[in-house]
């Protein structure tokens, strides 16, 4: 193993060329800034291409052609450029086309956003939060994976913590297992042969090779992303099995929630945690499952409750679930304000015991 001192971004940027990345369209704008531009710098001497685009609405665009081509590609933004996105992500879901958006938030406020998406049509978007940037590193990776595994757009959920802090980390290509051939990808291989390819969400083919039409294709997208959210839903946990309180939270919040609660059960409570890390598919099913015994459920998450409607619907007993969070925004509006600090989140868990 070999570690290299990087800020977050760096890191990111590294693990997404280590997985093959050759194409990154995106618009500056805090905290994602950074990562466009150890792109536009690392990406060229590696062989691919880095654009800053015009806007958000022309990265994301462009990213989508280079991936409909078969090129591992990706764009990103804080949530507020992702919001003028969401037209095309919903496309690219619902054409089958698959990229990375990396959502280096300012806050934890675009849980929805990334759950419930703003496009049309009957999809989802599989969404990883990483606690950490050596966990982003690893993310990074899987994510490119998962999208070529599913033919669909995916997200990674960051923050300022994420993109700004420095540490350790060992960047190297991670091999997640057999993909399907992009015997779909538009790489001119079929022009003048009769075997040209299409990438169109109405999926209804040519005169000479019908396609199933806009009816057949959605139904088997619908399927298909109910059998993503059976397979790909991952969580981490703690000391839930005698637990009589159980802390619900994402992303960066997460690590210190899971500093707070090591405390308090070195301190004699019966306290265990329960982190999503796919915001979407939600492992409902486990934190059934963990909070079976518990006599309260509280909700961490730096917004005015988001994640807590999941929490709600999968929690053993929706009527244990209490909210100790809230929306927590530094002056500038760019980061997380006074709540995420270990002291204030233990003061909070106390109080609702």
């Amino acid at each position: 193993m070999t570690l290299q001192l990087l800020e977050g971004s760096a890191a990111i940027a590294e693990a997404a060329i280590a997985a093959g990345c050759r194409f990154f369209a995106g618009y500056p704008m805090s905290p994602f800034t950074g990562l466009l531009e150890h792109m536009s710098r690392r990406l060229s001497e590696a062989g691919g291409v880095c654009l800053n685009a015009e806007s958000e609405i022309e990265g994301v665009n462009m990213t989508l052609g280079a991936a409909a081509a078969g090129t591992r590609a990706a764009t990103g933004s804080c949530g507020q450029g992702i919001a003028l996105m969401q037209e095309a992500i919903a496309e690219a879901a619902l054409n089958e086309t698959p990229f990375v958006v990396f959502n280096l938030a300012r806050n934890q406020q675009d849980y929805f956003q990334a759950t419930r998406g703003g496009g049309w049509g009957d999809y989802r978007t599989i969404t990883l939060a990483p606690k950490d940037i050596p966990e982003a590193v690893e993310h990074t990776q899987l994510l490119f994976h998962l999208a070529d595994k599913h033919r669909a757009p995916v997200m990674l959920y960051g923050d300022p913590l994420l993109a700004q802090t420095r540490v350790g980390v060992d960047i190297q290509h991670r091999d997640f297992g057999e993909l399907p051939p992009k015997d779909w990808a538009l790489d001119g291989t079929g022009g003048g042969t009769g075997r040209s390819r299409q990438v169109w969400t109405w999926a209804m083919g040519k005169a000479t090779d019908p396609g199933p039409g806009p009816d057949g294709h959605w139904r088997a997208i619908a399927e298909k992303f109910d059998r993503i959210g059976e397979l790909e839903a991952r969580h981490e946990q703690s000391d839930v099995d005698d637990a009589e309180t159980v802390v619900v939270s994402f992303g960066s919040a997460a690590k210190f929630v899971e500093h707070v609660v090591a405390e308090l059960r070195a301190e004699g409570h019966r306290i265990g945690w329960f982190r999503p890390i796919t915001l979407w598919p939600f492992p409902g099913d486990a934190l059934a499952a963990a909070t079976r015994t518990a006599q309260r459920v509280l909700v961490f998450e730096l917004n005015a409750g988001q994640m807590v409607d999941d929490v709600r619907i999968h929690a053993h007993d929706r009527r244990a679930v209490r909210f100790v969070g809230g929306v927590s925004i530094a002056e500038s509006g760019l980061s997380y304000g006074p709540l995420l600090d270990a002291p204030v989140i233990r003061r909070r868990i106390l109080e609702a015991l």
